[in-house]
């Protein structure tokens, strides 16, 4: 037996190395989690089944949210897509990353003249100015994807190892280009991403910013007929048929990472870039009080953590804001946090279940198009806050931009709505509760203080 062993002794060795040198590596105890940021495009508050609906299905993100930690009063600091994309890259609020809008105001310069494209180019080179979210996982070993909406130029410039979106000056390179296709198009993009990471046995982030619920509002035929009910308007329909084709395709991006073994070490984030109210009369148009403005319809969002055997199932009354994602993902990821992102970080929150200390949420809103790039309040139009059950919105005689028909100024100042008993801010208690007002205007104020004239 002695001298069997002995001869099988140096196979047996090399075999073992063998094994050792082809089978994949076991991911450390330790190792930072894959994250996956899911960013809807214009969707309300209330448009999933998990929040009440009771038409639209979302039965992909329903699981997501009973797996996982939800948030339902979840709130973004802009109404306006890139603004809200820019606070998730950043980590700041929009007038300190200085992207408040969308475009240069057309007003300002004639559209693709040399100064318009100069302005355009000036927007783009704020993201320069900071560590962007993929560049600090970078530091941490990730590689990272960007699909869907992205306005920073090319994929590039935020800091991402692979992606989509060309982004100006290119032709056509504007709010994601190539990258508007994912979700609608299927996901092999992403698909061949996550192999290529899984290969190199590097933890990666995702940007899944699909153009979904996002006009144009053209869903598939077989979601679509389940909406079109007597009485209900057609572009009605055809919005919440986008809500379920979005969904759909969370579902698609989950089935992804369950078929590679990738679920039980990916943390899962959900949000919402802005809200949308479908306007009933008019195809791909929101109505008042909701995108672009900082009621709820506009702002409002649930968030949900989902990490399966980490993070436990809850839900949470506690407010949160889009701009704690940048600090809780990098905490997430023992990524280094920048000590000067006013986001607060939630990881030990979620982690081990304890209270959220926080008095309060803030907010602002500004035109569409840009007046000065150099001074945000010359598009400035809301600053709000949330306490409680109080909200307190303030506005401003900043210039709007293309896609606002009324001022907002055109409303009483200020505003305050109990949003325990008026979550659709239907009546203003301003004047009964001055003192609520007043604590709130001085909280707004010391956040975030602009020139007297808009006082």
């Amino acid at each position: 037996m002695h001298s069997l062993l002995s001869r099988l002794a140096p196979r047996l060795a090399a075999i073992l190395l063998a094994t050792v040198l082809v089978a994949p590596a076991l991911p450390a105890a330790d190792a930072p989690p894959n994250i996956v940021l899911i960013v809807s495009d214009d969707q309300a508050w209330t448009d999933y089944s998990f929040m009440g609906h009771e038409a639209i299905q979302t039965p992909h993100l329903d699981q997501l949210a009973k797996e996982g930690i939800l948030f339902k009063r979840g709130y973004v600091p802009t109404a306006l897509c890139r603004p809200s994309l820019m606070t998730l890259a950043t980590g700041h609020y929009a007038h300190r990353h200085g992207v408040t809008g969308n475009d240069p105001s057309p007003r300002r310069a004639e559209p693709d003249s040399p100064l318009y494209n100069e302005r355009r180019a000036g927007l783009i080179a704020c993201i320069d100015r900071f560590d962007t979210l993929p560049e600090l996982l970078a530091e941490r070993g990730y590689v990272s994807h960007q699909s869907g909406k992205w306005w920073e130029g090319n994929w590039k410039r935020g800091g991402f190892t692979a992606g989509m979106t060309r982004g100006f000056p290119e032709k056509g390179g504007r709010h994601g280009d190539d990258g508007l296709v994912i979700g609608r198009d299927g996901l092999a993009p992403i698909e061949a991403f996550v192999d290529q990471a899984v290969k190199e046995q590097k933890p990666f982030f995702l940007w899944y910013a699909p153009f979904l619920p996002h006009a144009p509002h053209t869903p598939p035929e077989r979601i679509l007929k389940k909406h079109q009910a007597p009485g209900r308007p057609e572009p009605v329909a055809k919005y919440f048929a986008m809500c379920e084709w979005f969904d759909e395709t969370c579902g698609q991006l989950l089935e992804l990472l369950r078929r590679r073994d990738l679920r039980d070490n990916t943390l899962v984030i959900y949000v919402t870039d802005n809200g949308w109210i479908q306007n009933p009369d008019v195809p791909n148009r929101y109505a008042p009080r909701s995108k672009q403005t900082c009621y709820e319809g506009g702002i409002r969002t649930p968030i949900i953590f989902s990490w399966p055997g980490h993070l436990k199932p809850a839900e949470r009354a506690e407010l949160v804001s889009s701009i704690d994602l940048f600090p809780t993902i990098l905490a997430a990821a023992e990524a280094r946090v920048p000590d000067d992102r006013p986001g607060l970080n939630l990881w030990p929150h979620l982690t081990q279940g304890t209270p959220i200390e926080r008095e309060a949420i803030l907010g602002e809103g500004f035109a569409h198009d840009i007046a000065d790039i150099e001074k945000p309040e010359a598009s400035l139009l809301y600053r709000w806050c949330i306490e409680g059950r109080w909200k307190l919105l303030l506005t401003y005689d900043g210039e709007v931009g293309r896609y606002q028909s009324t001022h907002p100024r055109t409303d009483s100042r200020p505003q305050l709505y109990d949003l325990f008993k008026d979550p659709h801010e239907t009546t203003n208690v301003a004047g009964e509760h001055p003192d609520v007002v007043a604590r709130l205007a001085r909280r707004i104020a010391g956040w975030y203080p602009v020139q007297e004239r808009f006082e």
